[in-house]
């Protein structure tokens, strides 16, 4: 089969890795921004608080997370959204976009041992459920988990008893290749998809999304395995691909410019491109700490100031993480 497919049975199989819900931060596979920090969903929920007191966002808006696993990013937002303006939580709705129905269990447990019954929690399986005059998107790390196909010097991969075999690539991919110069590396699939149900979903909206990548492709292979906090590289000699098959995520790093591209297609308005350390500053992250500092102790601010680090370093998160920020209307 065509590794598009292959990916797509990895992750999202019936014995697919996101098939079911898993722990993501020490007890899982890997670390997220989410997972690292609260005020990460803090920084981002102080910029919507801002555009709604600005008057560019309707207070009876629909926050809506996609691709939210046990939704804490979502919660982390609603908590500080609490914080900006109590009456938002009357006024405003709050939505996950969730598949895997075990998965929306877990989310619907945690936002009842979170918020108890202070905040209704609404899920749809689909963008196609949606139907929203105004929506505010936030993703965090789903353009990675989009099934790609392996492309080098006008061939592509195929999987064959968990071997990896080239053929002549297909006339899309060839196309797609050359429209980005890449003579090696990963082809998104499905960003045009994505793109014209997120058009669908809202009449007017704003999308945030965070990914590891650039805006570039980066004309090599990025592909990659984690488990259990290791990471190992696709095509490594050591890698067993049956073994390692729905039990470990598989993913790249992402070309922003095929994302950008798949929205401004649909007369979406690209409002910003930049690295997460820039964005999380300009959402207002600096800001929020000192107003921590002003009333958490000594100890529990230089522990919440270290995680942060981690966010906004170049060497970890800062950099290599990028934010595109959407507008259509």
């Amino acid at each position: 089969m065509i590794f598009s497919d292959y990916m797509e049975a990895w992750l999202y199989g019936d014995s697919g890795y996101y098939r079911r819900f898993r722990p993501i931060g020490k007890e899982g596979d890997f670390y997220t921004a989410v997972s690292t920090s609260a005020f990460f969903g803090a920084s981002i929920a102080h910029f919507l608080c801002q555009k709604i007191q600005e008057g560019m966002i309707p207070r009876d808006a629909v926050l809506v997370e996609i691709g939210a696993h046990q939704g804490y990013l979502l919660a982390d937002m609603i908590q500080w959204l609490y914080t900006c303006d109590a009456l938002l939580l009357e006024s405003m709705r709050f939505m996950i976009v969730e598949r895997q129905e075990e998965v929306r269990r877990a989310q619907q447990a945690y936002f009842a041992e979170r918020f108890g019954e202070a905040v209704t929690l609404e899920q749809v399986e689909s963008l196609e459920a949606m139907e929203e005059p105004y929506a505010f998107f936030v993703s965090n790390e789903i353009f990675d988990a989009f099934p790609c196909e392996l492309y080098i010097d006008g061939r592509m991969a195929e999987v064959h008893d968990d071997a990896i075999l080239w053929k002549e690539a297909s006339s899309t991919v060839q196309e797609t290749a050359q429209k980005y110069g890449m003579q090696k590396g990963e082809i998104a699939v499905g960003y045009e998809a994505f793109a014209s149900r997120v058009i669908r979903a809202a009449e007017r909206f704003d999308f945030v999304s965070f990914d590891y990548g650039d805006r570039y492709a980066r004309g090599d292979f990025s592909i990659r395995i984690y488990t259990e906090h290791a990471v190992y590289p696709f095509f490594d000699e050591g890698v067993n691909l049956s073994e390692l098959f729905g039990r470990s995520d598989i993913t790249y790093d992402v070309n922003f410019s095929h994302v950008i591209d798949a929205f401004e297609a649909e007369g979406v308005e690209l409002v910003a491109y930049e690295n997460q350390a820039r964005a999380l500053i300009r959402f207002g992250l600096i800001d929020l700490l000192e107003q921590y500092a002003r009333q958490a102790s000594q100890a529990n601010y230089l522990h919440e100031a270290d995680k942060i680090k981690t966010l906004i370093a170049p060497n970890i998160m800062g950099e290599r993480f990028k934010m595109v920020h959407l507008r259509k209307g």
